[in-house]
């Protein structure tokens, strides 16, 4: 049986580093491991009014979280933490009250951006957000991966082998971790 991964990737831009790199992080688990990339960007902008008729585009969202084993966060760094668009998504994701689909769920934080650190300060946030909507994030390793041009291509094929062997051992301690709490 196969592992399903909700993948939310923190940007909508046509040429992102992060989706890049979350096509590569999918190359690398292992074959039992199926992704389904969620569109979080035709999520309107959240709002507590529509709680009890929620919109068609968040009903399906919280589907996609609710039928998914795992979760899988790769985002970049705006302004020192996460981008509107997902803070919108988790915050559909988790309405109305009490009916949350993240709680339990195993997940991986990561990101990359062309600055030196990263986006530590973003998987900050971002932890942060998921320990209190009770997501069961992976604590280590960490990944705040600085993109330079060839690193990750288009397709996800990474550039260079030691930034590949660091990644594969991100990947296995994730699909680890995912497996602890999802047993088959």
């Amino acid at each position: 049986m196969s592992h399903t991964v909700a993948v939310l990737v923190g940007s909508l831009r046509k040429e992102s580093y992060n989706r890049r790199f979350a096509l590569a992080l999918s190359r690398l688990l292992p074959t039992d491991f199926r992704f389904e990339f969620v569109d979080i960007g035709v999520l309107p902008l959240y709002n507590q009014d529509l709680d009890s008729q929620f919109p068609a585009a968040a009903v399906h969202f919280k589907q996609q979280i609710e039928a998914a084993d795992a979760l899988l966060f790769v985002t970049p760094e705006y302004n020192r933490s996460v981008p509107g668009v997902l803070k919108n998504a988790l915050d559909w994701g988790s309405r109305p009250w009490g009916k949350s689909a993240w709680g339990g769920k195993p997940a991986a934080v990561a990101g990359t951006s062309p600055g030196a650190i990263g986006t530590a300060l973003a998987q900050q946030h971002l932890r942060n957000i998921l320990a209190y909507l009770d997501v069961q994030v992976l604590g280590q390793p960490e990944i705040f991966l600085q993109y330079k041009d060839g690193l990750i291509d288009a397709d996800g094929h990474i550039g260079n082998d030691d930034t590949r062997a660091y990644l594969q051992g991100f990947a296995d301690r994730y699909a680890a971790w995912v497996r602890q709490h999802c047993p088959r």
